[in-house]
């Protein structure tokens, strides 16, 4: 055994039943948790700072507990925001590492632009002249306006000042925009002749008028709104934000239209088409893909926003660029099952009921699934899963992998429809693991 600097004959550095462990050896007890040298020692030093050396792996296991890794949601919540929004692929432990042409131009061997990739291929998909990607929704909001209006007016209606969640508010993006609000009509009628009247009141000063999609609430009842096709009447561009990112109501799985729970969701195609001059919408939604914002539309519109200071601020990496691209180029291949958002919608409840039996564990139940993500306010689709007794959500988490699941009337429902069917073995064990851990 090893003896520490000036031990005597017999002594080590061995902790004992009054001595403490150093740091360093109590970390290198914790290596099997798998986690980095660095890590253990901070644990370490914190259990015994705290004068508990026992409580290290503890410590250890929360640091591994807050750690980004695969989990199955089982909730029926299909673009769950706590667990990513749409659930998309990514590169596994195994295989090679690899670059990728994020700025480079193959053919030239210059410097590329990163939108030459990504981008350019959702403009094709949405009909779009150009676009160019940032890493949210609200960025691209922040960045067309900045690029557009700062300085000048933008009309908005009062019943589209709204509120997307975390902060995201209308008013406070136009004004980090540096773009003068100036609000139109009222919160449930606003006609055309209510953003007329802001135009020609600011005498050109306007820069564009914005027209925002509800996407998280409905507005019913006694209630009027104008459309983009009426508001290019007014000399202005306008920028619609559609939010949800449907990027074309017309794809073929949608087969010979908008299903019933879509009427009413704008598209973005549909939306250049009425003349809008820019679109903005988010990657993580109804587009199926990663997070990110894209802004589409006209081409010297979009080359004003690439310009921007803000454009470099506000870009996403290769990696987000790279899943991106898959999604639009499953758009170009008219690709539907390729985005598992639109493959899990659409699966038929009868599938999901057959799977759920298979199982062979809890109880088969009917349940609803929702989309999330602020998308769709108030739609359920119906669904099957099955039923726990009581709430076993705790220890489903501890599965492996986590699968996560919602509590209703005292029992835990895991609902298929999010579940891809591969993992159902892996949900039916951790099912009956649960059962078995959890009298009731």
């Amino acid at each position: 055994m090893s003896r520490r600097p000036g031990a005597g004959p017999g002594e080590s550095d061995a902790p004992s039943a009054t001595r403490p462990p150093s740091v360093d050896a109590l970390a290198r007890s914790l290596a099997p948790s798998g986690l980095p040298h660095p890590v253990l020692v901070e644990a370490a030093r914190g259990a015994i700072s705290a004068g508990n050396p026992a409580s290290a792996s503890e410590r250890a296991e929360r640091v591994a507990a807050t750690l980004l890794r695969p989990v199955i949601n089982a909730t029926g919540v299909l673009l769950h925001t706590n667990l990513g929004r749409s659930p998309v692929a990514v590169a596994r432990r195994g295989q090679p590492a690899r670059y990728g042409n994020v700025e480079l131009d193959l053919e030239s061997g210059r410097r590329g632009s990163r939108n030459d990739h990504a981008a350019r291929l959702l403009a094709l998909a949405a009909g779009a002249e150009s676009a160019i990607v940032v890493n949210n929704g609200a960025a691209a909001v922040l960045l067309a306006l900045s690029a557009l209006a700062a300085g000048r007016v933008v009309p908005v209606s009062r019943g589209e000042l709204v509120e997307i969640g975390g902060g995201f508010r209308i008013p406070e993006v136009l004004a980090a925009s540096g773009a003068r609000l100036v609000e139109v009509g009222t919160t449930n009628r606003t006609r055309l002749s209510d953003y007329a009247k802001a135009v020609e009141g600011a005498a050109g000063a306007v820069g564009v008028v914005l027209k925002v999609h509800r996407s998280n609430y409905r507005l019913m009842g006694f209630t009027e709104e104008v459309q983009v096709k009426e508001l290019t009447t007014l000399g202005v561009p306008v920028v619609f934000d559609i939010g949800s990112g449907l990027l074309d109501e017309t794809v073929p799985w949608l087969r010979t239209g908008p299903p019933p729970w879509l009427q009413g969701e704008p598209a973005a195609r549909q939306a250049l088409q009425q003349g809008a001059g820019l679109v903005t919408f988010s990657g993580d939604k109804l587009l199926g893909g990663p997070q990110a914002g894209v802004i589409a539309g006209r081409r010297d519109l979009v080359e004003l926003c690439a310009r921007h200071p803000l454009a470099r601020a506000l870009r996403p990496g290769g990696l987000v660029l790279e899943v991106l691209q898959e999604t639009a180029l499953a758009y170009l291949r008219r690709d539907g099952d390729a985005i598992a958002f639109w493959r899990m919608v659409q699966i038929p409840v009868d599938t999901l009921r057959r799977r759920a039996e298979a199982l062979g564990v809890g109880e088969v139940v009917a349940c609803s699934s929702v989309p999330g993500g602020g998308a769709l306010p108030g739609l359920e689709i119906a669904s099957a899963g099955i039923a726990l007794p009581g709430d076993r959500t705790a220890q489903l988490r501890r599965a492996e992998p986590p699968v996560i699941a919602r509590v209703q009337h005292e029992r835990t429902i895991l609902d298929l429809r999010t579940v891809d069917p591969s993992d159902d073995e892996l949900v039916g064990a951790a099912a009956r693991a649960a059962l078995a851990g959890f009298p009731g």
